[in-house]
């Protein structure tokens, strides 16, 4: 074994790691096309064929619907502005509450708040970092009117279980799948079993618009009121058949022509993207799967996973050596692993303080919820010391590196009586 980079020897990782950037020449022809003919946007904020978006918006829309095999796609700027509309669409209203993961981006939970509904974190698995099912279960109260679940790093959660709870209680399930494109459960896709899935296009996922998201439905009424939200539906709501205008003022979340461009041509080639990024990840967990101590990406009987994050749970014990000094010998031999994901949202200053949206407590007044430590110990402990992540959208190895990759996880494990003698000496 040669010697580790850490302790003065070379560094496993040769050359520097390519950023992972799935453009090429079909988006360059289709965004000229969109800036020769002039038109960057086909939106107007008033009734009319406009009101749905320009030609490329509606194309994107319909290949989304036809890769899915999904009834409504309805475009949006980001995700964000996709959860946004879902939590409105659904008819969330002050007092309401929303079960969803710690374990996520802010948006999650974030994006019900606007609507005056509280989130309540339920705890995640340990193997897929997605929510735990009895634990939502458990959960469900009076106020609860929606799950908010997370196919977190490309995983599937259990979304039939879930989608039948949630059908079972009366109340709405929508999947946050930003990073699950294609991602697959008993054969459909994630983000079409919940009533709601939303997807993003952000420049760091597998198919990207630079910022952009999709909204996707089989139920004509919540298409309709996404619709509304997406491009200022105070206006129009007069114009169209709907019972409830609760919820239908809207805000600017269209997509452009230029971003929709972008859009059609990855997902023209949507297989081959992801196809390249599951390859990478398969790579990994072939490689490292039979180091003691480390635990690869679990994947679920009849699921399939696109790995937006490639992960593996750790055992300091069976290493003899804490996250920390493994990240240090990893990012010496020129890995770029890196510790946990996000913080348990509830530690977030918002939730902490109870203070958000205006000067009133808003959402949080009246509401009796704590978000103190404690609340989810799967997620605190795997945050903490649990896990190490190799992000695969963001790096593009080749075939070389990938295999240094692997060769200096096993050169880390080898060396970790080394790395507890040096742990042990900067103690």
């Amino acid at each position: 074994m040669s010697s580790l980079a850490l302790l003065g020897g070379k560094a496993e990782v040769q050359g520097v790691l390519r950023p992972f950037r799935a453009l090429g020449d079909r988006e360059r022809a289709l965004v000229n096309e969109v800036m020769d003919g002039g038109l960057l946007s086909g939106f107007y904020g008033s009734w009319g064929d406009e009101f749905w978006g320009g030609p490329l918006v509606k194309r994107l829309q319909s290949l989304w619907c036809e890769a899915l095999g999904a009834r409504h796609v309805v475009s949006v700027n980001s995700a964000t502005s996709g959860l946004f509309a879902a939590a409105g669409a659904i008819g969330l209203s002050p007092g309401d509450e929303v079960i969803c993961p710690p374990t996520t981006m802010s948006a999650t939970a974030v994006a019900p708040m606007f609507y005056g509904a509280v989130p309540v974190f339920v705890d995640i698995e340990d193997e897929t970092f997605c929510l735990d099912v009895a634990a939502v279960e458990a959960a469900i109260g009076p106020k609860t009117k929606a799950i908010f679940v997370v196919n977190l790093f490309g995983h599937p959660a259990r979304l039939a279980e879930l989608r039948a709870l949630a059908d079972r209680h009366g109340i709405h399930l929508v999947e946050d799948n930003a990073q699950g494109p294609f991602a697959m459960e008993n054969g459909k896709p994630a983000g079409t079993i919940g009533h709601i899935g939303v997807f993003s296009l952000n420049v760091h996922k597998h198919i990207q618009t630079g910022e952009g998201g999709l909204c996707v439905t089989n139920n004509d009424e919540l298409a309709l009121r996404m619709q509304l939200i997406r491009n200022h539906g105070e206006n129009v709501v007069g114009d169209v058949e709907i019972a409830d205008i609760t919820n239908t003022p809207g805000l600017n979340f269209r997509m452009t022509e230029l971003s929709a461009a972008v859009g059609v041509s990855q997902i023209e080639r949507a297989e081959e993207i992801i196809g390249g990024r599951v390859a990478i990840a398969e790579r990994l967990t072939a490689g490292i799967g039979r180091i003691e101590g480390f635990k690869v990406p679990a994947v679920r009987p009849d699921c399939s996973h696109v790995y937006y994050v490639w992960t593996a749970n750790m055992n300091p014990d069976a290493l003899g050596i804490s996250r920390e000094t493994l990240l240090a010998a990893l990012h010496a031999e020129g890995v770029p692993a890196a510790g946990g994901y996000v913080p348990p949202l509830y530690r977030l200053p918002m939730f902490r303080e109870r203070r958000a949206i205006g000067r009133g407590g808003f959402p949080f007044a009246g509401s009796s919820r704590s978000y103190a430590d404690g609340l989810c110990p799967v997620a605190e402990r795997l945050h903490e010391t649990g896990f190490v992540t190799y992000e695969i959208c963001g790096f593009d190895p080749d075939p070389d590196q990938l295999d240094q990759m692997v060769a200096a996880f096993h050169k880390v494990f080898e060396g970790r009586e080394k790395l507890a003698a040096w742990e042990r000496e900067k103690a």
